[in-house]
């Protein structure tokens, strides 16, 4: 055969086996095409899903500690905080502690320096402006206790309703209602309103509540309070409150002999993370 159609067949060998080689990469680079759209695509709806949720914490020094008016920390400062893990779709859980001293106060036979609560519920729109919270919320008081001792822990359901500035909450007892004897099914209702002045950072509270105890004679009462709080940005907000009760000295006065629901005033520092 001459010298040129050799070269010419090995020319034509070499570029069929060229073409050949090139298609099988193109074939095999186009068996998977999505595999870097399907590796973003996890990762975004990985993203997606934790953006659905929020978490907040926050730590607040009060000058005391009070609740529905009555004094827990014997008046004297607390440090108390929480989370708050919420969901885009309203359902949320939670957790909220303080230092106490009530109980013991109470009876120095018992030894409870902390009150935790855990909580969870949900929080939606009942019509545009009109927010709702319904929820459980558990009192719990870890702690050494003499024999026979009625558990202070309460388990209470309860739900929220708002307009503008205003709000009501409705709360009843599932158990007996922080150690009361046969107060099963007492009930909470709290009328708040929260005026923001559009001054300083400044928003006016305003709260009237009453507490209906059963079966505890004179145990019922209501508390009221006025106050201020300023938010100084950062997540930091002070806050300058009075409060008062009508409740019965006969009732909520301690071992000390200081009756738990006095006027006072009280002064916190918060901090939301």
């Amino acid at each position: 055969m001459p010298r040129n159609t050799l070269a010419a067949l090995a020319l034509l060998a070499l570029s069929t086996a060229v073409n050949a080689s090139q298609a099988a990469a193109v074939q095999t680079d186009a068996s998977q095409p999505d595999a870097p759209q399907a590796a973003l695509a996890s990762a975004a709806e990985s993203t997606t899903a934790a953006s659905d949720f929020t978490l907040t914490a926050n730590v607040t020094l009060a000058s005391q500690y009070r609740y529905r008016g009555l004094m827990q920390s014997n008046n004297r400062p607390a440090i108390q905080g929480g989370v708050d893990l919420v969901h885009a779709s309203g359902f949320y859980l939670g957790n909220w502690n303080s230092s106490i001293s009530w109980l013991g106060d109470s009876n120095s036979a018992v030894s409870a320096p902390i009150e935790m609560d855990f909580y969870g519920g949900y929080k939606g729109e009942l019509a545009p402006g009109v927010p709702v919270d319904l929820g459980v919320l558990q009192y719990y008081y870890p702690g050494d206790y003499p024999s026979g001792y009625a558990s202070p822990d309460t388990t209470e359901l309860y739900a929220g309703i708002g307009y503008g500035p205003v709000t009501f909450k409705y709360s009843i007892a599932l158990t007996n209602l922080f150690g009361f004897a046969d107060s099963k099914y007492s009930q909470y209702l709290d009328l708040g309103a929260n005026f923001d002045t559009g001054l300083w950072g400044l928003t006016l509270n305003a709260h009237v509540g009453r507490q209906i105890v059963r079966n505890v004679d004179n145990g019922s009462y209501t508390d009221w309070k006025l106050g201020v709080t300023r938010d100084m940005g950062q997540g930091l907000a002070v806050s300058l409150a009075y409060l008062d009760t009508n409740a019965d000295r006969a009732v909520y006065t301690n071992t000390h002999g200081r009756y738990l629901g006095r006027a006072t005033a009280l002064l916190s520092l918060t901090k939301t993370f």
